[in-house]
C-alpha cells in the first residue's frame, strides 16, 4: 500500500484505487497492449530503413511509449489490479458512454478483433509481416502508414480515457497522449508527403 500513497495524488484515500472493470484500468491495459505494438514497429522499421528521419522518429516512439507503457503497468500493480481481463479490449469505453457529450458512435466501439489487430488502429499480423519483409522508403512509407493509423486508434481510446477517468494522473497522461500523438500524426502527414506518399 507504500506504493499507492506514492503514486495516488495528495489526500487521496484507499477507496479511490480504480476498480477492477473502471475506465482508469481498463484504459491502462489496453493502452499497454496498444503501446506495445507502437514499440514493436518502431523497432521494425529502424532496421529495415536508412532513412534518418524515420528513424529518429521510430526512436522517440520506442522511449516514450516504452516509458508510458512501464508507468500504465506500474499503475496497475499499485492498485493490486491484474495486467489481463477476460473482457474484450476497450469494453471500459461502454460505461456511461451514451451519456457523455462526443463521445456516441465513438470509432471503435463495435470493432471487431481480426488478424492479431485488437483494437482500432492496430496493424494486423500480415500488415506487421509486410513491414518485416519491405525495406528502404517502402518500409519507411508503410511504417509512417501503419503508425499513423496507429496514433488515431490511440488517440480515440486517450480521448475516452480523459473523460471517463477518475483519477487525475490517468486523465492528465490521457490528455498528454491526444497532444503529442496528434502533433506526430501532423508530422507523419508530411513526412508522407515529402516521400511522394499519401
Amino acid at each position: 500500500m507504500v506504493v499507492v500513497a506514492l503514486l495516488w495524488p495528495a489526500g487521496g484515500t484507499a477507496d479511490a484505487v480504480p476498480s477492477n472493470d473502471s475506465a482508469d484500468a481498463g484504459f491502462a491495459r489496453d493502452m499497454a497492449i496498444h503501446h506495445q505494438q507502437a514499440v514493436e514497429l518502431s523497432f521494425i522499421v529502424r532496421d529495415r530503413t536508412d532513412d534518418e528521419d524515420v528513424r529518429r522518429l521510430a526512436y522517440d516512439v520506442i522511449n516514450t511509449q516504452a516509458n508510458q507503457r512501464g508507468m500504465l503497468l506500474g499503475w496497475l500493480d499499485a492498485w493490486d489490479l491484474p495486467k489481463s481481463s477476460q473482457e474484450m479490449p476497450m469494453s471500459w469505453m461502454n460505461h456511461d458512454m451514451g451519456s457523455m457529450p462526443g463521445m456516441k458512435g465513438m470509432a471503435g466501439m463495435d470493432y471487431k478483433p481480426h488478424d492479431g489487430s485488437l483494437m482500432p488502429g492496430m496493424a494486423t499480423n500480415t500488415e506487421m509481416d509486410q513491414l518485416r519483409k519491405a525495406s528502404g522508403k517502402q518500409a519507411a512509407i508503410l511504417y509512417l502508414r501503419l503508425l499513423t493509423a496507429h496514433h488515431k486508434g490511440g488517440v480515440a481510446m486517450s480521448q475516452a480515457a480523459a473523460e471517463m477517468a477518475k483519477s487525475d494522473q490517468v486523465r492528465r497522461l490521457a490528455r498528454g497522449m491526444v497532444e503529442s500523438q496528434e502533433a506526430e500524426m501532423r508530422l507523419m502527414a508530411d513526412m508522407l508527403k515529402q516521400r511522394g506518399a499519401a
